[in-house]
């Protein structure tokens, strides 16, 4: 189990990791909003999902294939090398969602969203 003092320190690492991935991606990927992560540190880092979100459907089918695609797994791997966060394949940590799809299934609540999503590991 990871001591509390120890999740703070890779919660500041990652959120650092994942801004810049973020920042970095926004010019490159149209339609592209915003990211997130969630983790269980019981399961650490075996459950970490780093969650890409698009403005819509469109944009979203649009970065789930070819070079779009590459640029979000080697952001993502990039920013958790960068994090010290060692996944092996970080395709394997991705999941990609829509602002539209949100609204549509869950109001727009995206905690509810997050809570609800079937568990990728």
């Amino acid at each position: 189990m990871i001591a509390k003092r120890e999740r703070s320190k890779i919660e500041r690492r990652l959120s650092a990791a994942l801004t810049h991935a973020c920042e970095q991606a926004k010019p490159q990927l149209p339609g592209f909003c915003w990211l997130t992560h969630e983790v269980d540190y019981q399961r650490f880092p075996e459950s970490l999902v780093v969650t890409w979100v698009f403005d819509t459907h469109p944009h979203l089918a649009n970065a789930l294939k070819g070079e779009a695609r590459r640029c979000i797994n080697d952001l993502t791997a990039e920013a958790l090398v960068d994090a010290g966060v060692d996944v092996g394949d970080a395709a394997k940590h991705l999941d990609l969602d829509s602002e539209e799809a949100c609204q549509r299934e869950h109001g727009g609540d995206w905690q509810r969203r997050l809570r609800t999503k079937p568990t990728r590991h």
